[in-house]
């Protein structure tokens, strides 16, 4: 009986290893919990994903981040930035956007749903490793003003290949551009002395821009329609410039009545010296009615041979494993 219950003991510890092993897709959502606006990225070795922690306003006071090595399982990395390092939050902490630079990790971030004469905006935070902890940068928002329209909210930040890093963000259906310093703690003012100019795309814009950059042409892609209804969608342009003209193609990403709805404010990872692509997005289940019921779900981003963008098919099985060449640093 002894030796029975010792066998027994024994396979139930192999078996997660087993199911593990078995594991051929990353399924959907890649993560439990309520999480969105997610922020992909390859950093350290490993595939990063920073989300909103998707929750009543006064309640989104941390972000939790999560990491993984074949997209097929990610590890959790609680509380990398929280509201006792952030001394001007009060609530909303929203949309991260990480990026490695000078040795260390910069984490952008939105604060207190901002509006005008409040204390809010787009802020940054500092951390010598992926996982943080971060800690604000200025002890204050980066850009707290409105201008242009544009809710300082939903940045991001993007290296050109000339080193130039530039953010794009904004809410309330406009969108700016701004030049970072080197060190991204400041703006560098446009030869015209303004420190913003506005690149909206399209009427149908309203929040959540991203940027890539292939074979020398800059994707810019953004998110229409409400967070909270069933028309949340993705749509793309394509120009030689950062800075546009952006003219709208299509959609990339919408609804889909047998999978979910809600669908939206996305980022893509690009598997590191190849034209492979993965978007990374939220999701409402077709269960949910709350519009706090998001959950982060990746599939494969296909470039069409005209560089246009094949519209995403989303699914619940996500997608095969595909680990990394490169290796974490010491």
């Amino acid at each position: 009986m002894k030796k029975l219950f010792i066998l027994t003991i024994c396979l139930s510890c192999l078996m997660p290893v087993a199911e593990a092993k078995k594991k051929k897709t990353s399924g959907n959502p890649i993560f439990t919990g309520w999480y969105a606006d997610p922020e992909g990225a390859v950093m350290d070795g490993r595939y990063w994903v920073f989300p909103t922690y998707s929750a009543l306003y006064k309640q989104q006071l941390f972000f939790d981040a999560f990491s993984s090595k074949d997209l097929l399982t990610w590890k959790k990395h609680e509380r990398v930035l929280e509201q006792k390092n952030i001394p001007w939050l009060r609530m909303a902490l929203w949309a991260p956007s990480i990026i490695e630079a000078n040795g260390r990790y910069y984490l952008f971030f939105g604060g207190n749903d901002v509006h005008e004469g409040e204390v809010g905006g787009i802020g940054v935070a500092v951390s010598d490793r992926p996982e943080g902890p971060y800690k604000d940068a200025l002890g204050k928002p980066l850009i707290n003003e409105i201008v242009n329209g544009a809710q300082p909210i939903d940045q991001f930040v993007f290296r050109d290949d000339d080193g130039q890093y530039y953010m794009y963000y904004g809410g309330w259906r406009h969108c700016n551009v701004c030049r970072l310093s080197p060190d991204l703690l400041s703006i560098i003012p446009w030869e015209d002395g303004q420190k913003f100019h506005e690149i909206t795309p399209s009427k149908s814009y309203v929040e959540g821009p991203f940027i890539l950059k292939r074979n020398g042409k800059y994707y810019f892609m953004w998110s229409e329609g409400g967070w909270t209804g069933p028309d949340y969608c993705v749509a793309y342009a394509i120009s030689d410039s950062p800075f546009g003209p952006f003219q709208r193609i299509g959609k990339i990403l919408q609804g889909d009545p047998e999978i979910a709805m809600g669908a939206g404010h996305h980022s893509v990872i690009q598997v590191p010296g190849k034209d492979e692509y993965y978007i990374i997005y939220h999701r409402r289940p077709l269960t949910e009615k709350d519009g706090n019921s998001r959950e982060t779900c990746i599939d494969r981003l296909i470039f069409n041979s005209d560089g246009t963008i094949e519209p995403v098919k989303m699914t619940f099985e996500g997608v095969k494993g595909r680990k990394l060449n490169s290796k974490r640093r010491k």
